[in-house]
């Protein structure tokens, strides 16, 4: 199906202050400033890009899924980081995951595989 494949898909958050969230997405949660211009930025880790709009795109609130290969090694970094984490590594039949949230009240849900055994 040539032409018709996706390249990739990058969420685009809607934030009240665009530094205030790059200072979060980078210092905190561990992604890198991959571009600014204007009141949009790109931010990414292990080569996957966050979009973070100011007042502009999306909406509070967003939910998005980020699958890991070390879901515990992830949490663990997190905690030391002071993340906002509201679901501690829960077990469900389709992927064990954790959730934080960011400033904006966007969810980020981690998680990898199940392990097989539900909490």
């Amino acid at each position: 199906m040539a032409g018709r494949t996706i390249e990739n898909i990058t969420p685009i958050l809607n934030v009240a202050s665009l530094d205030a969230s790059l200072a979060h997405y980078t210092d905190v949660l561990g992604f890198s400033l991959e571009w600014r211009g204007g009141p949009i930025a790109g931010v990414g880790r292990d080569g996957h890009s966050i979009y973070l709009c100011e007042d502009g795109q999306g909406s509070a609130g967003t939910w998005v899924w980020i699958g890991v290969e070390d879901l515990d090694a992830l949490h663990t970094e997190y905690v030391a980081s002071g993340v906002r984490i509201i679901m501690p590594p829960t077990e469900f039949p389709h992927a064990r995951e954790f959730r934080v949230e960011d400033p904006d009240g966007h969810v980020l849900r981690i998680g990898g595989a199940p392990s097989g055994e539900e909490d």
